[in-house]
């Protein structure tokens, strides 16, 4: 079957919007037409040539997507055609060491993509395409494990919904689930992007007392804000560590974020810890970076941890979530600063360098 996709062929190059072949689903696979899909800044690390995510084939991107089932596989026993669904990158086997054990964002079992020596998913002419993290919804379908989707209420907005499969997921997870965080406590968050201002949400729906937004764009602090943090900080014009420092009366926070994958940022996040104080590393950092702090800047006891994709167990949490968008507890409406479509996704990773958006959302007919 044809479809339409943005394809990334080359480091720094725009992507380009090409007919591309999709397999139909085989055993547990699911055909998802997709409604929705943000632009998160991990599919900009790639274009921009962060990391190891192999560059021997076209790749098509974007892991934020959520859509309506077309077709599944003779073994599919979690959804059916016509069931509305957001994909997570989090696909789980079900049965590794992790999965059993709770921690099915931490799978190791690696069902949820064809095996190398299988026909690829993604194609063009016999060329096959390497299909991101599981994912690639920067496409008109998505074909995917049932493993990598959740069935949700099809009254939910598609749009809003796609948001919560990877960045509302990672950020209200790693407040709500990763940190440790306890109602009364006192937050940081370093880097007030879609991943940031989820976190932002999931401390105030956890219950901080104080929740301080840190970012050198001004429309971001004002987001923040309008989303539940207490306070900001401009780190452009003021020391963040002096800043959060004396906003909390010299004492430093119980929890601090990082929620860009900047080396900078962690070490201010562990510096403007309190005793006793947790740093929780969101952001996604080069695979070379070195992080570096004067032992002296610490208080006793603290913590340094990471966080993946908000330790989620994304069957649960997703749903959970989007019932506290119903509820008017999580805000993911203020979270869509654009809309566009796809041949709007280079436009896209333009204002997100630009820091013009928390998040564009892409539309599909």
């Amino acid at each position: 079957m044809e479809t339409k996709a943005a394809v990334f062929r080359k480091v720094h190059e725009p992507l380009t919007i090409e007919s591309i072949e999709i397999d139909k689903p085989w055993g547990r696979e699911v055909l998802v037409k997709t409604a929705a899909t943000g632009v998160c800044h991990s599919d900009l690390h790639v274009v921009d040539g962060v990391g190891r995510f192999p560059l021997d084939r076209p790749i098509i991107l974007g892991h934020e997507g959520a859509g309506v089932v077309e077709a599944v596989g003779a073994d599919v026993t979690t959804v059916r055609p016509g069931d509305h669904v957001v994909a997570c990158l989090s696909g789980f086997c079900g049965s590794c060491e992790q999965c059993l054990g709770g921690h099915p964002n931490l799978c190791v079992g690696g069902v949820v993509t064809r095996a190398e020596s299988a026909p690829p998913r993604l194609s063009q002419k016999g060329q096959a395409f390497r299909q991101f993290i599981g994912i690639s919804s920067y496409a008109e379908r998505m074909l995917l494990h049932e493993n990598s989707v959740v069935k949700i209420d099809p009254e939910l907005p598609l749009d809003r919904a796609a948001l919560v499969g990877c960045g509302v997921l990672t950020g209200v997870g790693a407040a709500l689930r990763s940190s440790g965080l306890e109602a009364g406590q006192t937050v940081a968050v370093f880097g007030c992007g879609g991943v940031g201002l989820s976190i932002v949400q999931g401390a105030r729906i956890g219950g901080a007392r104080q929740i301080i937004g840190v970012d050198v764009f001004e429309s971001k602090l004002e987001m923040a804000k309008r989303v539940g943090a207490t306070h900001v900080v401009n780190s452009a014009q003021d020391d963040p560590v002096k800043a959060v420092r004396a906003l909390t009366g010299g004492a430093g926070v119980d929890h601090a974020f990082e929620a860009v994958g900047n080396t900078t940022l962690v070490r201010q996040a562990i510096e403007s810890l309190a005793i006793r104080g947790t740093a929780t590393i969101v952001g996604v950092l080069p695979p070379d970076a070195k992080i570096e702090f004067p032992w002296m800047a610490i208080r006793p006891e603290c913590r340094v941890q990471t966080s993946r994709m908000g330790s989620n167990r994304f069957r649960v949490d997703i749903p959970r979530y989007l019932e506290f968008y119903r509820q008017g507890r999580l805000l993911l409406d203020e979270m869509v600063t654009r809309r566009g479509r796809l041949d709007g996704i280079n436009e896209a990773f333009r204002a997100m360098k630009a820091g013009e958006v928390a998040r564009t959302v892409l539309l599909f007919e």
